[in-house]
């Protein structure tokens, strides 16, 4: 079982949209059959099993065992991976392409190439794993708080800095000679993709409002404190 499964097929993307079979591809991080899952979605067993040929139909689901229950063989199937995400290539026609405009500055370029990383991912690890080796990546997460929008500029200026130079201190430049090159020495490395990414972090959401309690003191507000001549209203 793969971590995460990255969907290209437009057809698989539909069926694992569908909000049974999400639920049953969840149910299947661990072995189960249709009988099962009948009784953890509350669904008949021969609607599950509708799903289920479905989602194995796409290879969203594999067998694991069949088991032999006096004339009845049982299924035991299993999700192919315990996440999915479905990568652009689904949506090929309309899929964002960073080609079009480069903008270090822009949020949609950012966004499009997040979606050219998953497509090209999804890809390197389906290669890899049908290849059984290992995937050499290396990802850097974190947060950083700036003190004012001057700090992000120069904090991005220097950041664009360091990678340039570091780029240029180890990029093979003979990889890019073109085919048929008399070169001297061909070579022997591999082209890989660097992206930098910074964007503002999520805020996390508003806590609710306490319900009033009828019983408590009134609240001075902050104009009353701060101003002795300031006055409560009458409610009346």
């Amino acid at each position: 079982m793969l971590d995460i499964e990255v969907i290209e097929d437009p057809a698989a993307a539909e069926a694992s949209l569908d909000p049974i079979r999400t639920r049953i591809l969840r149910e299947l991080a661990e072995p189960g059959s249709a009988t099962q899952l009948a009784a953890k979605v509350g669904l008949p067993r021969q609607k599950v099993n509708y799903h289920l040929k479905a989602l194995e139909r796409h290879g969203l689901v594999e067998l694991v065992e069949e088991r032999r229950r006096g004339n009845v063989t049982e299924r035991i199937l299993r999700a192919t991976a315990a996440s999915y995400l479905i990568s652009p290539a689904a949506l090929a026609s309309v899929a964002p392409d960073p080609h079009r405009f480069s903008d270090r500055f822009s949020a949609f370029w950012l966004l499009a190439l997040a979606a050219r990383m998953v497509q090209e991912m999804g890809q390197l690890i389906a290669g890899a794993a049908a290849a059984r080796q290992k995937l050499a990546t290396f990802a850097i997460d974190g947060e950083i708080t700036f003190r004012s929008a001057a700090d992000r500029a120069a904090f991005a200026e220097e950041l664009g800095v360091a990678v340039t130079r570091l780029v240029d201190k180890y990029h093979d430049g003979g990889a890019d000679l073109p085919a048929g090159s008399t070169a001297a020495s061909p070579p022997a490395g591999r082209k890989h993709r660097l992206v930098v990414a910074l964007h503002p972090s999520l805020k996390a959401p508003a806590p609710k409002a306490a319900r009033a309690d009828p019983h408590a003191a009134p609240q001075t507000t902050h104009a009353q404190s701060a101003n002795p001549h300031v006055k409560e209203q009458d409610n009346d």
